[in-house]
């Protein structure tokens, strides 16, 4: 087993996770087995309890682990399937080391930082990286770890330490370190400044560990000269250093990384057995990457949600609309609202924030409502959603926006009796779960490519009432999937509309670049006048909306969506109160 160690310096947020992600693509590419740990050091068990302005969205795996939002990159990127272990915090841990000594298993010794919490962590990393991430069952051959938070946070100290160890363990040929770090530019000079990786390179070391490969962050590239003084201060050699600077697109990064030799280096540094060659794998980016920079013609989503200000907190939803959006070759606008903006609260107390929301809600080509918990901002959500639904605009409501068309609907539409709901609380439902066509006309069962079942990741407490169901479907809101049980109502779609589809699961979370996710590909389509034309050739794409025939790769030159695009899908459930 190869261990590579992604740590960050200067500061947080600079892309570590994107470019752990796109080490393991290129090793991918050349044919190797690669999985994947992130380590979090805050004292939490898991990202389930978080704020999505605290750290972004919270990611559900298929066996319905909430992890932080690295681990859907490193999915993303390696099309891996991960589980809830390949997030390490410094909570699960302390735990596991806590229910050890209370069990007697240290045999009445002092408990300590070291070296029983240092053991743990190299236990847990050794035993997690040989568990397959792959369908063909393979054990991995490489393990990339990031370590999040920057080297001198007193939080990831025990983390560092254990790694300082863990390279004499493992020895030197199966462990190397990747330093991330930025070199800032102001405005004022024009200058990139090397000081701060200086300064974070030499505290590492003073911990113990000494960077294989520095990875400059920089909004241009660097000139030679900087390289060579970030060499010359660093211990390493001019070839060691990488330049990561800003592109246009996140596709372009593992291409970036090999251009410079990365591949090359980690073969000889850790004597990996591959060919120094790239793989078809990265044919399929660069040709991405080609792709995202022609695209001229745009459309425009419109996210209504509550947490717009982040936009790390539908994190997953923009990568699901982006791979979607390049796979009809356009090029994708979000526009954020927040829902809130669109109630009648909002324009008697800021009417041109309530006049703004509803001008870009009217000048899109697609609404999307995506998940969210609590009360805050539904009424507005339910207007945007009315405004689809009577103005035959494509709509996609996922989890609590498929629960809220329903609510919409039932106020403007169903005459309903009179029924007490009772409880509405239940079990929190998580993970990967089946749902059942029960319509061969469904229009999302023909994206999934006419299958039977799907398998998506589901996040959610509540769900509609199914003694309501006959009221809908009479009025023309059909419930074209159900769980196995018959009970749980998964698939909404609305008759005679261009695209009106809810799902109670989460399909963003299993979107791939080469893969998108058939309900947000429909959404899409729809939003670009396609949908028809697209589902009257049998689920394929016009020549000029596929991949080149320059790829050397066959089935990237048509991209046919008839074969099941969900791999699976996870959600999990939160308090609605939260």
């Amino acid at each position: 087993m190869k261990y590579i160690l992604v740590t960050g310096g200067v500061i947080s947020g600079i892309g570590k996770g994107i470019i752990a992600s796109s080490v393991g693509t290129i090793l991918k590419s050349c044919g190797l087995h690669v999985t994947a740990i992130k380590i979090d050091p805050y004292i939490n068990i898991d990202a389930g309890t978080f704020s999505p302005y605290e750290h972004g969205e919270v990611f559900v795996l298929d066996d319905g682990g909430e992890v932080d939002l690295d681990l859907g990159n490193y999915e993303r990127f390696l099309d891996i399937c991960l589980i809830k272990d390949n997030n390490l915090t410094t909570g699960k841990i302390y735990q596991s080391v806590i229910n050890k000594e209370r069990r007697g298993d240290y045999l009445g010794k002092t408990v300590q930082v070291v070296p029983h919490i240092t053991d743990a962590i190299q236990d847990w990393v050794m035993k997690q990286a040989k568990i397959s991430v792959d369908d063909d069952g393979v054990e991995p051959q490489v393990c990339v770890i990031e370590l999040g938070g920057t080297v001198g946070d007193i939080e990831s100290m025990p983390f560092i330490e254990a790694f300082r160890q863990f390279q004499f363990k493992v020895k030197r040929e199966n462990f190397c370190n990747i330093h991330v770090s930025l070199i800032p530019q102001p405005s004022t000079t024009g200058e990139h400044k090397t000081k701060p990786t200086q300064n974070s390179v030499r505290e590492l070391r003073g911990l113990g560990l000494s960077p294989d490969l520095i990875m400059c962050r920089c909004s241009a590239a660097l000139d030679s000269s900087v390289k060579e003084k970030i060499s010359m201060f660093c211990h390493v050699k001019p070839t060691q250093v990488i330049c990561v600077h800003d592109v246009s697109s996140l596709y372009k990064v593992p291409l970036l990384l090999e251009a410079q030799g990365v591949v090359d280096y980690l073969c000889r540094r850790l004597n990996l057995p591959v060919e120094m060659r790239a793989g078809k794998m990265l044919t399929k980016w660069k040709e991405m990457a080609d792709r995202s920079d022609r695209l001229l013609e745009q459309v425009s989503i419109a996210l209504v949600g509550k947490y717009t200000k982040l936009s790390d907190s539908y994190t997953s939803v923009i990568k699901a609309l982006e791979h979607s959006a390049l796979a009809i070759n356009h090029k994708l606008e979000v526009k954020y609202i927040d829902s809130a903006d669109l109630e009648s609260t909002t324009l008697q107390e800021e009417p041109v924030k309530y006049h703004e929301a509803w001008q870009k809600l009217c000048s899109s080509h697609g609404v999307l409502v995506p998940g969210g918990f609590g009360v805050r901002g539904t009424e507005g959500k339910m207007m945007a959603i009315s405004w689809a639904r009577k103005q035959n605009k494509p709509f996609l409501g996922v989890c609590l926006g498929m629960q809220l068309a329903v609510c919409e609907f039932a106020r403007n539409v169903v005459d309903m009796p009179e029924h007490n709901p009772g409880q509405m609380g239940g079990t929190m439902r998580l993970g990967k779960r089946r749902t059942i066509f029960g319509s061969s006309s469904s229009v999302l069962r023909k994206l999934y490519g006419d299958v039977e079942y799907v398998e998506e990741r589901h996040r959610h407490r509540f769900e509609v009432n199914p003694e309501l169901k006959n009221h809908f479907e009479k009025k023309g809101l059909q419930f074209v999937g159900q769980d196995v049980e018959g009970q749980r109502m998964e698939i909404i779609e609305l008759k005679d509309h261009c695209y009106f589809v809810g799902v109670q699961y989460h399909p963003e979370f299993t979107s791939r670049p080469i893969k998108p996710s058939p309900p947000y590909f429909g959404l899409l389509l729809a939003a670009a006048g396609k949908l028809q034309s697209y589902l009257s050739r049998g689920c394929l794409l016009s020549q000029r909306d596929t991949y080149s025939d320059r790829s050397s790769s066959p089935d990237m030159e048509v991209l046919d969506l008839s074969s099941p695009l969900c791999n699976c899908v996870t959600l999990v459930v939160k308090d609605p109160l939260q």
